[in-house]
């Protein structure tokens, strides 16, 4: 099968959005994905992946923890600005919770600390151990046949 066809394919499981996070040296990264599942409850772990050319495999091999920030439906101008799809600089607002960048106002941010990492295929799958949580009410982003879609 052919790589277009492949991606089509995938494109048809409705995901949610999320807006991964870490600080490096005093300097926030951020990056828009929608590979992301929890994987267990004891421990509470859940997993990303995260292809091994980007910027933010490195920046999470290097500070061993992360933030998963599961995006509001309010909130794709975020999810565009961490996917690269906007070009003019814009600053973003963080806050601090567990020693780790998370996003403002997001449905549910999970500060997590890398617990293993796997090699697979031109991604690296960053399994984390959920140190705290906070969620809020709202509706999810999501994204579907490479479109942001809203539930309501």
């Amino acid at each position: 099968m052919d790589d277009l066809l492949f991606r089509k394919a995938m494109g048809k499981f409705a995901t949610g959005v999320t807006v991964i996070t870490t600080e490096v040296e005093g300097d926030v990264h951020g990056m828009t994905a929608n590979a992301f599942m929890s994987v267990s409850l004891d421990p509470k772990l859940i997993l990303i992946s995260v292809g091994n050319k980007a910027k933010m495999c490195e920046y999470i091999k290097k500070s061993q923890s992360f933030a998963v920030n599961i995006l509001g439906d309010d909130q794709r101008d975020l999810s565009m600005v961490f996917a690269g799809q906007v070009k003019e600089k814009k600053e973003i607002a963080f806050d601090q919770f567990e020693e780790t960048p998370v996003i403002k106002d997001s449905l549910v941010s999970l500060a997590c600390r890398v617990y293993h990492t796997y090699e697979a295929g031109d991604h690296v799958l960053f399994v984390g151990e959920v140190k705290n949580l906070h969620v809020k009410d709202g509706d999810p982003l999501t994204f579907f046949e490479g479109k942001y879609k809203q539930i309501s």
